[in-house]
């Protein structure tokens, strides 16, 4: 399992969660540490699988932002296995999330253009198992909180 030594990690991968381009001899900086420990450290997350990447976050550009739903499904029980690896072969689906009330589940889907959103609805609701849908167009994000396994407020707490 892939390991946190201590609380300089903790800043360190908070900094990294900021701004994953800021350059090493700030950070060091910030952290009040040798460049050369805070390069070290950085491998050494990125080798032991703390740190498995870094991401390009897109601003809200109404052109390179595909079409949103969310969609509502109603399924059969003794199917929910099956019908959840059906659902994960969909490359448009992003996430599929088991709720409760009404209905059963929750997907997130984001096909490229609306005509493709129209088709995969369509063969969602084909698919043996599924009850009834019902399903809502993102029209826009308000906000995003970006999920983070460490806190930021490692950044001000003493090392």
């Amino acid at each position: 399992m892939p390991e946190i030594k201590d609380e300089l990690d903790r800043k360190l991968i908070a900094i990294l969660q900021a701004n994953a381009r800021e350059p090493v001899s700030s950070i060091s900086r910030r952290l009040g540490v040798p460049r050369s420990t805070v390069q070290e450290r950085i491998s050494r997350l990125e080798r032991n699988g703390v740190i498995a990447g870094y991401t390009v976050i897109l601003g809200d550009d109404h052109a390179t932002r595909p079409v949103q739903a969310l969609v509502m499904l109603s399924v059969s029980q003794q199917i929910s296995k099956e019908l959840t690896q059906r659902l994960e072969s969909y490359p448009e689906i992003r996430s599929c999330m088991t709720i409760s009330g009404e209905f059963d589940l929750c997907l997130v889907v984001e096909p490229s253009r609306l005509e493709e959103l129209d088709d995969l609805l369509d063969e969602i609701a084909t698919i043996p198992g599924i009850q009834r849908t019902r399903s809502s167009i993102v029209l826009s994000q308000r906000f995003v909180r970006q999920r983070k396994t460490l806190s930021t407020a490692f950044l001000n707490a003493p090392i």
